[in-house]
């Protein structure tokens, strides 16, 4: 049986991530949308991953290794095919085929983080639990001097690269970890946050948002990732929504949030960049009706989501 509670967490996760990819109230209410894109809705990936890491817990030989990493490299591969025609000429190819193009950055992530977490999964969760905060942490600074322009140059490029900081190790590793060690320690079972605790840690991510955004003055037009307030925040809310006894025999609903966080940055670009109208509403029901056909077509075309 599956949680449903978590299969309709999936299905929020990925609206969020397709609102933070159309960089939603932009042009109307600048502060909130930063405070949304750059605070509330990065909760999306990294709760992916927490899931991801917890199932993982299950990978404990080589051979189901070998099955997970070939499926997420299928799904890795037929999805970059299908994004080549956006590749920009000013893209690098070398970053886009072995970093990921633009969100398929989780998918290539989250394979080799696997990895990593396969290695390292009989070590002392202390010294997990510290690897995943050293490099958290340094992928935080990364950005963080990006974003600030600490340094000029070459330098200072190199660091406002996506890949520099938001990449396998400073992000997919960390969360994937979490969510493996939430398992391993039956966290889900022992720990039980109440929605006070879920509010208070969404408040968290807000509020650090808003720090970015007025006290520490980042570029409103460049995008953060990484928020301490994330360490917190999401394994909190997976904790919630796990405790929910809400159980289902169906995969369609994780099925469906799969193929929005795939399709969406496609269907953006086509509706978006026309001149329809009523680009929202079109956009809404197209991407709900192109998700549910692919849902459709991976039960006879597997690897598709």
């Amino acid at each position: 049986m599956r949680s449903l509670s978590i299969d309709i967490l999936k299905i929020i996760l990925a609206f969020f991530v397709v609102f933070l990819h159309m960089h939603v109230l932009r042009d109307w209410y600048p502060s909130l949308s930063y405070i949304l894109v750059n605070g509330l809705f990065r909760v999306g990936v990294p709760v992916f991953l927490i899931i991801s890491g917890y199932y993982f817990y299950y990978i404990n030989d080589i051979q189901k290794l070998k099955k997970w990493l070939i499926r997420i490299f299928l799904l890795y591969t037929i999805w970059s095919a299908v994004y080549i025609p956006l590749w920009k000429e000013k893209d690098s190819y070398i970053l886009n085929i072995f970093f990921g193009y633009h969100h398929l950055w989780y998918l290539i992530g989250t394979f080799f983080s696997g990895i990593i977490l396969f290695s390292l999964r009989k070590i002392s969760s202390k010294i997990l639990i510290g690897i995943i905060l050293i490099l958290f942490c340094c992928g935080y600074l990364l950005q963080f001097l990006g974003n600030s322009h600490y340094f000029k140059g070459e330098i200072d490029s190199t660091l406002n690269l996506y890949p520099t900081y938001r990449n396998f190790l400073f992000v997919c590793f960390p969360f994937l970890g979490m969510g493996f060690l939430i398992k391993k320690h039956k966290l889900d079972v022992k720990q039980k946050p109440s929605v006070l605790f879920v509010i208070a840690s969404i408040f968290l991510i807000i509020f650090e948002a808003f720090l970015n955004y007025q006290v520490f003055n980042l570029n409103k037009k460049e995008s953060i990732d990484l928020l301490f307030s994330l360490l917190i925040a999401c394994p909190v809310l997976f904790l919630y929504c796990k405790n929910i006894p809400v159980k289902t025999d169906s995969k369609i609903l994780a099925s469906i949030s799969t193929a929005i966080y795939l399709i969406h940055p496609l269907l953006i670009s086509w509706i978006y960049d026309s001149d329809i109208k009523y680009q929202d509403i079109i956009f809404t029901v197209v991407l709900l009706a192109v998700s549910l056909i692919l849902v459709l077509i991976n039960k006879k075309v597997k690897y598709l989501l």
